[in-house]
């Protein structure tokens, strides 16, 4: 396992990070399921451990508090907030009432004194991230956080958030965790730029592209019943559907990537991690899996690296910059929404 120093913070991460969003009735309900997971993982050297209070509705970092009894010094770990956490109309966001009620929630649930690294999981375009960073740097010296991060920002929101640490001198956000992926190359726009601009690391989600990567499903083909197409409904759904003829080109490009996998010697998988690794301001990529035999298979490929010319006919494939995987985005900003494209609402 290859480790790599977070941003400009001299903390050393794992180049695979393990996420937990199979952790409770997302995926595996009970503590005897995901423990083998969590071992496996830290076993093979993954040092940094991320999860997120509104997955499974709290019980993955319940699951992952009871599983780091006696090891908790011995990770680094990773949570998010705020997508909402009840029907309260405070029960989200980004607020300095939310964001501590959240904080002392997860550090509850997860058993810990401390968050290594506390992220905003998505943008709040109702607060004013001044209003954000001091609750957050509160909290930093009252010694529940270590460092802070964001999820799922646009370049300018980074940069905005930049400026703002440096001009009212309080915690500066230190990652940002994006979706990345062959099929969804979006942040190599200009997020990646604003990163490297300002020594902020980048861990990634959805390495994968929620399974399309796979190399499991096949345009035409029917899916498996213990698959993601056939676990999730929705959106997900729609997008993996091997049978939607609206999935056609995509399933065309990943046959190309999977003839390119083949030509290098590679698994699909392991050419889609390796993709991950080769840009210069990733940090790591956030790997998930419902079973140790789906998790196992991934790490086999935590060592490879891709050769440039490799490299250049993923390019060739699907350019830099594109994305094909529309799903993957995190969040849909608030400016897009209808009322705000159109003069008359």
């Amino acid at each position: 396992m290859e480790y790599r120093v977070l941003g400009s913070t001299g903390l050393k991460v794992s180049s695979f990070v393990l996420g937990t969003g199979t952790f409770g009735f997302w995926g595996n309900n009970t503590k005897k399921e995901c423990e083998p997971i969590l071992d496996e993982a830290l076993a093979a050297g993954v040092n940094l451990i991320d999860t997120a209070d509104v997955y499974s509705s709290g019980q993955a970092e319940e699951i992952l508090g009871e599983l780091l009894k006696g090891r908790r010094e011995d990770i680094l770990l990773a949570t998010k907030g705020g997508f909402p956490m009840g029907s309260g109309p405070n029960q989200s966001g980004s607020s300095k009432y939310w964001i501590k009620r959240a904080v002392e929630d997860s550090l509850r649930r997860l058993q810990t004194d401390y968050i290594d690294l506390y992220q905003l999981h998505l943008p709040d375009v109702h607060t004013d991230i001044e209003e954000t960073l001091d609750a957050l740097t509160d909290l930093v010296r009252e010694g529940k956080i270590r460092y802070i991060g964001t999820s799922n920002f646009q370049a300018w929101q980074v940069t905005e958030a930049q400026w703002t640490s440096e001009r009212k001198n309080v915690a500066r956000f230190v990652s940002e965790q994006s979706p990345y992926s062959i099929l969804n190359r979006s942040i190599e726009f200009d997020l990646l730029a604003a990163t490297a601009k300002y020594g902020i690391g980048v861990l990634v989600w959805s390495p994968l592209s929620g399974g399309l990567l796979t190399g499991k499903y096949r345009f035409g083909e029917s899916y498996s019943s213990d698959s993601r197409a056939a676990t999730f409904a929705g959106s997900l759904k729609s997008v993996v559907d091997p049978n939607r003829e609206e999935n056609r080109t995509k399933f065309e490009i990943i046959a190309k990537l999977q003839t390119l996998a083949d030509e290098a010697g590679l698994t699909l998988p392991h050419l889609a991690m390796a993709f991950t690794q080769s840009h210069p301001s990733i940090t790591s990529a956030i790997i998930g899996a419902r079973t140790i035999e789906q998790l196992q298979e991934t790490l086999k490929g935590s060592d490879v690296r891709l050769s440039n010319d490799v490299l250049d006919a993923i390019d060739a494939i699907v350019p830099p910059g594109v994305t094909l995987d529309a799903m993957e985005k995190g969040w849909t900003p608030d400016w897009l929404q209808a009322d705000k494209r159109r003069i008359n609402g």
